[in-house]
């Protein structure tokens, strides 16, 4: 009886673990036979949990969404995972989700083994948040959720979508995946109008249903969304464009330029590249400037001229400055002193 209970609990983790499982992988990883896997499928069944199985070559066993959440089976570094990933929720732009957070955290703890609970104690207790503030902007976890299971589904979707002015539009789109950033979540999707890949900010996105229909989904436009998302809202969203090569490791780059500001590239041990754009030259030449940094333009050259421009516009304004500033007993003997020495150099 232990052997089929501990075998049972098992087989809630697979089903737990993956959306569908074939009868034969089942089996595989339970070391059983099928006949076994469809026997302690039914005493799941009896239990409560609502197994699906599919019928088929292509079917298979998947858990269902019942009247009650099923006890979750967590292994020790999933549970302090989550439960860190719970403190730390709140912090991530999803509105409303801190209280959510915060009652989940709770009922979380509460189950915690006792050693397990001293991990994530140690955690909470000597770890210090450095707040940001609030953020610009939240999006609605239920539509955040409703984006994700379009996502997994295959399934196209229709919204709203609010750009920078507020302007709305209708738009219809197969979804590929969320990306998260530090401050916002993004959805990238293949426009059915535009026929081409686009990227939209969630916050800005109010689902239209019905949706539908399924679609098979499309090569997506690059391996790496995450870095294909920062190029676009750092660069492609810009009129200007620049390239750069800062006199920095890339390491220490990245402390400061985030992914929203530009994509980076390693070039050499010493050095990086940095991509972005900005609504104007001018505009860049104070965005390359706030990184801080020592910098070489590589291109466009026009860059280069602009920031030329606001070299002689700051040396004429220091000038002005020093013209303009009030004689002091010290600067009058600096003056002095500046004079005699160019006469003996003389």
């Amino acid at each position: 009886m232990l052997e089929t209970s501990a075998r049972l609990l098992r087989l809630l983790s697979l089903l737990q673990a993956h959306r569908e499982w074939s009868g034969a992988d089942l089996a595989d990883r339970l070391g059983v036979t099928a006949r076994t896997v469809r026997r302690d499928v039914d005493r799941l069944r009896e239990l409560g949990y609502p197994v699906n199985a599919s019928p088929g070559t292509g079917g298979g066993y998947q858990l269902g969404a019942g009247a009650e959440l099923p006890p979750l089976l967590l292994d020790d570094d999933e549970a302090v995972a989550v439960a860190v990933g719970l403190r730390t929720a709140a912090g991530q732009g999803i509105d409303g989700i801190g209280e959510t957070s915060v009652r989940a955290l709770a009922k979380l703890e509460q189950v915690l083994p006792g050693r397990l609970r001293r991990r994530v104690g140690a955690l909470n207790a000597f770890t210090v948040p450095m707040l940001r503030g609030p953020l610009p902007s939240s999006v609605d976890p239920a539509v955040l959720t409703e984006l994700a299971n379009l996502c997994r589904d295959a399934e196209r979707l229709r919204f709203e979508y609010r750009d920078h002015d507020g302007t709305p539009t209708r738009r219809s789109v197969e979804p590929h995946r969320l990306v998260c950033s530090e401050r916002r979540w993004y959805l990238v999707a293949w426009d059915l109008d535009r026929e081409d890949w686009r990227t939209f900010r969630a916050d800005r996105i109010t689902p239209k249903p019905p949706h539908g229909p399924r679609f098979a989904p499309r090569t997506p436009p690059a391996q790496d969304l995450a870095a294909y998302v920062s190029q676009g809202v750092s660069t492609r969203a810009y009129a200007s464009h620049a390239v750069v090569r800062l006199l920095v490791p890339l390491e220490e780059a990245a402390e400061r330029i985030s992914p929203s500001a530009g994509t980076l590239e390693p070039d050499g041990a010493h050095a990086c590249v940095l991509r972005t754009g900005a609504a104007s030259l001018d505009v860049m030449v104070i965005h390359v400037m706030l990184t801080g940094f020592e910098f070489e333009v590589l291109e466009p050259a026009e860059l280069t001229e602009a920031i030329r421009t606001a070299h002689d516009r700051l040396a004429r304004s220091l000038a002005r400055a020093g013209e303009s500033a009030p004689r002091t007993p010290e600067s009058a003997g600096r003056t002095r002193a500046t004079r005699s020495g160019s006469g003996a150099a003389c």
